[in-house]
């Protein structure tokens, strides 16, 4: 399995590239990436080569100079070595590996959770669906067989504002399960439907995920 983490976002609401935002000590960037890790066996980075954002480790230029995920998310899909992937938004911090190996195992053609396609498992197949030129992947991916996971929607919470990350970061301190400090975020609203977004701590109690091949 190959997982895709999406950088390419333009930040605008939050006023700088969120991929080198800190959280808990490192960037969220490095925490998704971490996180793939955990739950894959190949990694890709995609975002936009003119933002040069000096990541440690490459990002894949995604060709288009329109900023949106499903243009991330098609060139992630054309460049895995897998036929099954899943998607990472970086802004999208309590996502665990856990949560990202249910949306794997349930994958048809998509497997989504609740909110909206991302985070979200996709496979090879759908690649026509999502490269006709449609800039919403909900509405790309109508026509697929897709599952709908329920995930803990506060794992979902993503990074929009500053705010966002400072209420994260103050909840991180005070709380060192991830669930508990995603529940306890719940009351901030972060979590979102990703349809059209551009779009855990180290010290989980869960035992890491098996990575898959």
């Amino acid at each position: 399995m190959t997982g895709i983490l999406l950088v390419g976002g333009d930040s605008s609401r939050f006023g700088s590239p969120k991929a080198l935002a800190l959280l808990g000590g490192e960037t969220l960037a490095v925490r998704a990436w971490r996180i793939l890790g955990q739950a894959c066996e190949h990694r890709i980075a995609v975002g936009k080569a003119q933002d040069a954002l000096g990541l440690p480790f490459p990002v894949l230029d995604d060709g288009r100079p329109l900023r949106a995920s499903i243009v991330g998310l098609v060139a992630g899909l054309g460049a895995a070595p897998t036929d099954l992937c899943v998607a990472l938004p970086v802004d999208c911090p309590l996502v665990t590996a856990e949560a990202l190996d249910r949306l794997a195992d349930a994958c048809r053609d998509v497997a989504m959770s609740q909110l909206g396609p991302l985070p979200g498992a996709f496979r090879k197949r759908a690649l026509p669906a999502l490269e006709r030129g449609e800039l919403s992947i909900r509405r790309a991916i109508r026509s697929l067989d897709t599952a709908v996971v329920e995930i803990d929607s506060a794992l979902l919470a993503n990074v929009n504002t500053p705010a966002d990350l400072t209420a994260l970061e103050a909840r991180l301190q005070a709380a060192s399960d991830p669930i508990q400090l995603a529940r306890t975020d719940q009351s901030s609203g972060a979590a979102v439907d990703r349809t059209t977004a551009d779009s855990p701590s180290d010290a989980s109690p869960h035992p890491p995920s098996k990575r898959r091949t």
